[in-house]
């Protein structure tokens, strides 16, 4: 039983993974492609930051402070945005889509 109930909770947050994830456009401009690349390498260096930070243990404090890991995600959601472009994963793409067209 309690099998099923991890089934269950692996789908719904591979639902929302999916919400989440920015739809690339392959007829886009230029400009708006690599935009849509970029934010597709945001999600992934996102997620890659999230799994490797769900264990960290804080180094500062051993109280547990309330917005704790909702302030952690939203910094990580933003350092993801402001590096994405820089990792290769955008570029690779945008050059797929472009000759795809």
């Amino acid at each position: 039983m309690d099998f099923g109930l991890k089934s269950i909770n692996t789908q719904a947050s591979m639902l929302e993974i999916n919400k989440a994830l920015p739809r690339v456009d392959k007829n886009a401009e230029d400009k708006a492609l690599r935009e849509q690349t970029d934010a597709f390498e945001a999600v992934i260096v996102k997620m890659l930051m999230d799994n490797a930070m769900k264990d960290e243990n804080n180094i500062f404090s051993s109280q547990k402070d309330p917005g704790d890991k909702i302030y952690k995600s939203m910094y990580r959601e933003e350092l993801s945005k402001a590096s994405a472009g820089s990792f290769g994963f955008s570029q690779m793409l945008y050059e797929y889509l472009s000759q795809k067209r």
